[in-house]
């Protein structure tokens, strides 16, 4: 990490005089109590959504949407979400809690309707990015107002692990709520059901909440929305690259084609504007700054070494070891203790003991070598389902042990803090986006060739020495061998997975890292100051 002093060394470590409160809401409302009530409307908006992945399966059944299309979708929200950070602060000095909040709540019950409706694809995926800006917008506007209940010396150490425990717990638990609605009822009740929570929120929102501003307005100027409009193309070619590649059979599509020259050229446009305006939406200073860089990388890494979650564990749970729908989500409780697990553990060696980012870094690799480990040598057709408790716990501590080290990086980054929200952009990108389409596309490809290389061997050695097997149906013999084949290229997969993880988490452990995590947020007073002068700049 970068030994550079941070622009968090212009906030001092201080507390606020007296105890917490929370100007919107109004004092009839005990003090102790005005935190939770925006901590509960941050799970209601962490559980809203235009899409629902995890009821992908009764979408395809009973719509006109390829799995594809709904994978689309849910990951345009991602990358609404992502977009959404360079202006996050900006929307906070311009619109009140209650307006942002009364906003959100109507946008996301509206996206709600609209994905409960709709076949198109095209009204489906702009859908789910308006959504993801949104419901980016409350989630920040809640999660910043009890910022200093949380942590009143602004330790984003402390900080991130309660963001990461309620935005991954939150995933986990909205995919179990999504499959047992289904189950019960339809699919689309999910989003009848999100609708009444956001409604109820509204109420809420409209009897706790005043329209409180405590300092005046800072307008919207100066800011790049053409350069937001093409990163956010980019994102969105680079999403429906990984996610219809295989699908389109890759480059031999002119979809795929068309789509990778369009996200190359937003981006070329938009690296050029980069060179000469004043305050583009992402500046090179925070694409080459080298804790941003070093992020991105260890995400690529890391959550292509976990996209076996994506590919391999829903097929194995399903195909060889006979789950139902309902099973398989009750696996996301396993996930769940994982998060909960790592986060607590993030809390007191990172936050508190102040645990070196190259030591955290190497534990979350070291639990992501024994989760591919665990799978490798435990994958079999008799495993039971108690049995996948240890990998599945050890993954979700993994992935959020290195999410909350390496975004609390960025912010000891040394970047400006103008520039800082820039960097949250590239980090979300990185670690929402790629992680969650990159991974799973190439460990797919990968997949299918071992799938047909395994299959033609296995089914040439079964009949060979197998002389009965000829008696056998051929759709029976078939399904033999194609679950023989997934078995044994899971397996393999596993494998070279496990022996990259160990050589990265070698390089870690001889590379040289000393820097502890200090990272403090400066006090709202001098960002409300940044803003200030960057809007005066737009003006002259």
């Amino acid at each position: 990490m970068s030994n550079v002093k941070s622009y968090t060394d212009m906030a001092d470590w201080h507390a606020p005089a007296g105890p917490f409160n929370i100007p919107d809401v109004p004092d009839f409302v005990p003090r102790r109590l005005k935190p939770w009530l925006f901590i509960i409307f941050v799970l209601i908006i962490q559980f809203s959504g235009g899409m629902y992945l995890a009821a992908a399966s009764d979408m395809v059944g009973t719509t006109a949407l390829m799995q594809e299309d709904i994978l689309m979708a849910g990951y345009a929200q991602l990358v609404g979400m992502s977009i959404n950070f360079a202006v996050m602060f900006r929307l906070k000095f311009r619109y009140s809690n209650r307006i942002a909040l009364l906003v959100c709540c109507l946008v996301l019950i509206a996206a709600n309707f609209i994905c409960a409706h709709t076949d198109n694809v095209a009204i489906l995926i702009a859908t789910c990015f308006v959504a993801g800006w949104f419901r980016m917008w409350a989630t920040f506007a809640c999660n910043s107002t009890i910022q200093l209940w949380l942590t009143p010396v602004r330790d984003m150490a402390i900080f991130f692990c309660y963001v990461y425990l309620v935005v991954d717990g939150a995933i986990q638990l909205s995919g179990i709520m999504t499959v047992y609605t289904a189950f019960f009822s339809q699919w689309e009740y999910m989003h009848w059901l999100i609708s009444g929570l956001l409604l109820l929120m509204m109420v809420m929102v409209l009897i706790f909440v005043r329209p409180f501003h405590g300092t005046p307005y800072i307008p919207l100027l100066g800011i790049d929305w053409i350069g937001a409009a093409l990163w956010s193309v980019v994102m969105l070619c680079f999403t429906f690259v990984c996610v219809y590649g295989n699908y389109y059979d890759w480059w031999e599509a002119r979809e795929i084609v068309f789509a990778t020259v369009l996200g190359i050229a937003c981006a070329v446009i938009n690296l050029w504007r980069a060179t000469f305006l004043r305050h583009p939406y992402i500046s090179l200073e925070a694409m080459t700054n080298r804790n941003v860089v070093r992020a991105l990388g260890i995400y690529l890494v890391f959550f292509t070494l976990l996209a076996t979650e994506h590919v391999f564990e829903h097929s194995y749970a399903a195909t060889v070891l006979g789950f139902d729908e309902t099973n398989l989500i009750d696996l996301n409780w396993y996930v769940l203790a994982g998060i909960i697990a790592g986060t607590v553990f993030c809390y007191l060696t990172f936050a508190l003991r102040r645990w070196r980012y190259k030591t955290m870094t190497a534990i979350g690799f070291a639990l992501a070598a024994l989760y591919l480990a665990y799978f490798y040598f435990l994958i079999d057709y008799g495993v039971e389902k108690e049995m996948l408790f240890w990998p599945l716990f050890i993954r979700g501590a993994s992935s959020v042990i290195i999410s909350i080290v390496f975004l609390t990086s960025i912010v000891q980054s040394g970047l400006h803090f103008f520039v800082f929200p820039q960097a949250l952009v590239i980090n979300g990108f990185g670690g929402a986006v790629m992680g969650a389409t990159l991974g799973p596309a190439i460990i797919g490809e990968w997949l299918r060739h071992a799938m047909a290389r395994n299959a033609a061997l296995i089914g040439a050695e079964f009949t060979a020495f197998n002389p009965d097997s000829f008696s056998l149906p051929f759709g029976q013999l078939y399904g033999a061998v194609q679950v023989q084949a997934l078995v044994v290229s899971m397996k393999e997969i596993y494998g070279w997975l496990l022996i990259i993880a160990l050589i990265v988490l070698a390089v870690i452990a001889v590379s040289y890292g000393p820097l502890r995590p200090r990272a403090i947020f400066p006090k709202w007073k001098t960002i409300r100051r940044i803003l200030r002068h960057s809007v005066k700049e737009a003006r002259e």
